[in-house]
Parts: C-alpha cells; sequence; structure tokens
C-alpha cells in the first residue's frame, strides 16, 4: 500500500481514486496576489499520498500553465493523475480579495466535466469524491455514475464540503446530496456542512438522518469540540487534539485523508466503537499537524506517526 510519497507512474489497481476538482485558489490583498493549489478533493488525494497510499485523482483541469503547477504539486507528492484529467481548455480559479479593512469577496471561475474510466474492472479499495464535483453539472452526473457503477465493489467516501454560492437553491443541493449518501458507505461533514443542509437539526440528529439514508458511517466535524463518529450500533466524540492554531486551511481535507487511511488499515474490526476511536484519534492527530501550520500543510506519513505516539490517550466519549 505505502509509497512513502514519492512520485510513481499510474498503477493498474490504486488503493484510492479520489474524483473531484483540482483547482488553483487566488488570493489577493493589498500586498499583491498569490496563487496556491486548491480543491477539496485534490487536497484529499495529495494528503493520501503524502500518508504513503498509492492514490489516484480522476479531475478536470487545463492544459494551460496553472494545470502545469496542479499536476506538478500532485504527482510531486506521488499522485496518479488518471487519463482525460487535464482535458479542459483552462483551469478552474477560485478567487477572495481581501481588503485593507479584512473583508473579503469571492469569485468562481469553475469548470468541472469528467469522462470516468471503467473502473469497475480494477476496482480501487476505496473510492473517495465530494465537494463542488458531486454538485457543478455537467461532471456531477459523471461522479454520480461512479459511484452506482461501484456501490458493492468497493468503500465509497463523501465528503460534501458545502460551498452555496456555487449550489442551486437548498432543497435541490440536500436533494443532490442525499441522493449520493444512497450510494456511499461513509459520509463526513463539517459543522458547518451540517447546519447548513439540516438547521433544523443538532449534529446527533443530522449523524442519526444520514444513516437513516444508507450510510454506514457518518462522521461530522466540529473544530476544537471535537468529531461525532456513528454507526447503527455505536456513537462516539472524539476530541480535537490540543494544539496552537495558525489557520485552519485544509484542516478538513486532512482529516479526510487520514480517516481514508484509517479504514484501510483497521484490520478485522468492522466499525466496531474501538475502530471508530481509533479511526477519530488518527483523523483528529493529522488535522491538528495542519492547523498548527500556515496553508494547506497536509502531514506525511512519518508526521502522523509520531504524532500520534507523543500523544497522551485520547479519551473518547460515548
Amino acid at each position: 500500500m505505502h509509497n512513502n510519497g514519492k512520485p510513481h507512474p499510474p498503477r493498474q489497481v490504486l488503493d484510492v481514486v479520489v474524483i473531484g476538482e483540482a483547482l488553483i485558489d487566488v488570493v489577493t490583498t493589498p500586498e499583491g496576489t498569490n496563487e496556491h493549489p486548491g480543491g477539496s478533493p485534490a487536497n484529499v488525494a495529495y494528503g493520501l499520498a503524502r500518508l504513503g497510499v498509492s492514490t489516484g485523482l480522476l479531475t478536470s483541469m487545463g492544459a494551460d500553465r496553472r494545470g502545469d503547477a496542479l499536476e506538478e504539486h500532485l504527482t510531486g507528492a506521488g499522485v496518479a493523475l488518471l487519463p482525460g484529467s487535464r482535458s479542459q481548455k483552462r483551469t478552474s480559479t477560485a478567487t477572495a480579495t481581501i481588503a485593507g479593512d479584512g473583508s473579503a469577496g469571492y469569485a468562481f471561475d469553475i469548470t468541472w466535466d469528467v469522462k470516468a474510466p471503467d473502473l469497475a474492472l480494477t476496482p480501487p479499495k476505496v473510492l473517495h469524491t465530494g465537494s463542488i464535483a458531486s454538485f457543478l453539472p455537467p461532471g456531477a452526473g459523471g461522479v454520480k455514475a461512479v459511484l452506482q457503477e461501484l456501490r458493492s465493489q468497493c468503500i465509497i467516501t463523501y465528503d460534501p464540503n458545502i460551498r452555496p454560492a456555487l449550489l442551486g437553491t437548498h432543497a435541490e443541493a440536500r436533494r443532490t446530496f442525499e441522493e449520493l449518501v444512497h450510494l456511499t458507505g461513509v459520509v463526513k461533514l463539517s459543522d458547518e456542512d451540517a447546519g447548513w443542509l439540516y438547521p433544523e437539526k443538532g449534529l446527533e440528529e443530522t449523524a442519526t438522518h444520514i444513516l437513516g439514508l444508507g450510510a454506514d458511517l457518518a462522521v461530522i466535524t466540529a473544530g476544537p469540540s471535537g468529531s461525532l463518529l456513528a454507526t447503527p450500533a455505536a456513537s462516539l466524540t472524539v476530541p480535537a487534539v490540543k494544539t496552537s492554531v495558525v489557520d485552519t486551511i485544509g484542516a478538513g481535507d486532512s482529516y479526510m485523508a487520514a480517516l481514508i487511511l484509517g479504514l484501510l488499515t483497521r484490520g478485522a474490526g468492522g466499525l466496531a466503537p474501538a475502530v471508530l476511536d481509533q479511526l477519530g484519534c488518527m483523523a483528529a492527530a493529522a488535522a491538528a499537524i495542519t492547523v498548527s501550520q500556515a496553508g494547506a500543510r497536509l502531514p506525511t506519513e512519518d508526521e502522523l506517526r509520531a504524532s500520534l505516539q507523543h500523544q497522551p490517550q485520547l479519551q473518547s466519549r460515548p
């Protein structure tokens, strides 16, 4: 399973395939403009590769300099970019303009369309998707088709990573989300995602609702308040790892990557409470490493292992 974060050519069988957007985050301040690799699914793929997991990404980038930068960023970590991923004329961008008083304005230039390869012939152990890719047509239809094809052949994980500015009506977005939950096994949301999708429900109620839609595991992260992990048989809260927070960019994607690593390495315990505790602790440790540094700095396998070894045993709460 492990590649130690080194680049590798596309393989016939990958442990994880991620389907979703890779884009450039453009941040403009009075001091100037900076560009950074972005896109939640691309960040998860990048994080998985840094954790030593053989990972492929199917995305929709342009044949331009920004696409070159994204490809170098991803393959440099060991991500295998799947055929057809550079099919657009230009690479999508998300632009944040920060004024002198700290207020921000946002603009998106995003095109999402994919033609998925036949993954059913050599299905991965885990298929992950989410974010803009699961909502924005025409590519969202392709994502749903892949999930329908592979739902009985691998673990499917889903993080909606809600971006209200890019969605239709609330009712339309919730319907799309729930249709995909029906096709997945593991669903992870932030408390902000949960609050937007289900403002009338508490976090535990939301987790119960997601399980009722067919998911095997519902995970809701709540920043410093920890994360809730629930199955039809058990529910527990894993505390966040105490750390000095520099910024929270990439924390959710780091948590998701480590959660997938935990699913791959959990052994024969299924989703028993002890396994949920291990999954939550590993993911919390990864997120803590990311928030303690500037930018979306997702940990390596060695960094995560060292963090877990030096932490006191976290005490989950039923």
